[in-house]
């Protein structure tokens, strides 16, 4: 195989050239340690893990074909709600309904992840809104099946995301030609920043459905999804997971995300303004590391 090289200064018929070049094709190969180093990026095993494993399809899948039985449950049982702290009297008479995030519960944006690895950069809300427009979004194992399995049994499916109303039109776009149901002549997406109070906490947007259905399930990724509490410290957190144990898997599911959430930025305080090197210092510290006996 011919080598390519940069030209030497001078005539290579010289013994001092050859020297040159002979030493130089003769070289030891670079040891791995002198090779150049590839960044490090915390979102790297997350994103290959959400595209390239079997293990979270069959998770996803797993989740959904469990909430198709309680589903059924559900529809056969009038006093069954997923917010009685939200539902007035006699809900056991209104339609049923079902509540769910969007991104990464129903929708796969690990392609816009990967874009941050391969890219060597951080999230940016302007970038975010030009890949929303783009629609490339899948959706994620299982949730076309499970919400169309649901519509045909008469459940309004709606979705309380956080995705902007600027970013609105393209995802109803997206979501349409993926096959998820779209409410019919009822706005089933509800926006961040649609009405005025309607901001990153989910719990009034839950409450103005369950104001006119049963909320019978609701889906998520994040804390967040399920409770305006989310960014409590770890100790309230996990009060609010023991406080709310029957809830999960019965009528309350969560979807995993190993790639972003209120998990990820709660040990350090959900405080974005430091640097990416004081932000991992304070998730490793907040391990608890298995130390040797003895």
């Amino acid at each position: 195989m011919k080598t390519m090289r940069m030209p030497i200064d001078g005539a290579l018929k010289t013994s001092a050239a050859a020297a040159i070049v002979l030493t130089g094709l003769f070289a030891a190969p670079a040891r791995a340690d002198e090779a150049a180093a590839v960044p490090q990026n915390d979102l790297l095993n997350a994103t290959l893990w959400m595209q390239r494993s079997v293990e979270y399809k069959a998770t996803t899948l797993g989740i959904y074909n469990l909430a198709k039985g309680q589903l059924d449950a559900a529809l056969t049982d009038k006093n069954w709600t997923a917010v009685p702290d939200k539902q007035g009297e006699n809900f056991g008479d209104k339609p049923p309904a079902i509540v769910l995030d969007a991104d990464e519960t129903i929708l796969d944006n690990s392609p816009y992840e990967a874009s941050l690895v391969t890219r060597g950069t951080d999230f940016s809300p302007k970038e975010w809104t030009a890949y929303v427009k783009d629609k490339v979004t899948k959706a994620i194992p299982g949730a076309v099946e499970f919400l169309r399995y649901a519509d045909s049994k008469g459940v309004k499916v709606f979705y309380v995301s956080n995705r902007t109303l600027e970013e609105k039109p393209a995802t109803l776009e997206n979501m349409k030609d993926l096959g998820f149901p779209m409410g019919g002549n009822v706005d089933t997406f509800l926006a961040s920043g649609q009405q005025p109070d309607w901001k990153s906490p989910k719990e009034n947007r839950v409450a103005f459905v369950a104001k006119d259905y049963r909320v019978i399930m609701m889906f998520g990724d994040n804390l967040g999804d399920f409770t305006d509490k989310y960014k409590g410290t770890y100790e309230e957190r996990m009060k609010f997971f023991t406080d709310s144990a029957a809830h999960w898997g019965h009528d309350w599911f969560m979807l995993p995300d190993p790639e972003y959430g209120s998990w990820e930025s709660n040990p350090f305080n959900n405080n974005y303004k430091l640097s990416p090197d004081e932000r991992r210092k304070m998730k490793i510290e907040a391990l608890q590391p298995w130390k040797p006996k003895g």
